[in-house]
């Protein structure tokens, strides 16, 4: 019995050691921009969201960062995919379009729409519909926000 814990142990410590270290993309704070000035529009619940996500980029008074600015205007549509035999909706499509220009001292640098959706079922209980709805907008602008930094790093790499 002893024998097999040791084996697993050396196993486990092999596999340890040795393990790749693994990295989400947009979990490191150090990029080689900053974040200026960001200017919303459109819906609130959706820009906090953005907002937050680039609040996490730190701001270094670096000489070599490059500095940007970013205008953002989101727009959300809900609409009806299908209907039962009553007329009442079955599901909805929740739709989420983002426009955003980024600029480097007030010269335009590149702009792009982003259009992300979701279907989804409806639920009779309109509180859970309600929530439902909720983590799709969070999950939809988290995206969002992560296309609007790739695009920025693309371009501060070029």
């Amino acid at each position: 019995m002893s024998n097999f814990f040791l084996r697993y142990l050396a196993v486990f410590l092999i596999t340890v050691v040795t393990a790749c270290s693994y990295k989400p993309i947009f979990s490191e704070n150090n990029y080689n921009f900053e974040i200026n000035e960001i200017i919303f529009s459109g819906e609130r619940y959706i820009n906090r969201i953005i907002k937050n996500k680039f609040d996490l980029i730190k701001k270094e008074n670096e000489q070599n960062r490059k500095k940007y600015d970013l205008l953002i205007n989101t727009n959300k549509k809900k609409l009806i995919v299908s209907k039962d035999s009553k007329g009442d909706p079955l599901k909805f499509d929740l739709i989420v379009t983002t426009y955003f220009e980024i600029s480097n001292e007030e010269k335009l640098l590149f702009k792009k729409e982003i259009i992300k959706n979701n279907i989804y079922n409806n639920d009779v209980d309109k509180f859970k519909l309600e929530q439902n709805e909720k983590i799709i907008l969070e999950n939809l602008s988290e995206k969002i926000s992560e296309t609007i930094i790739s695009s920025i790093i693309d371009l501060n790499d070029n």
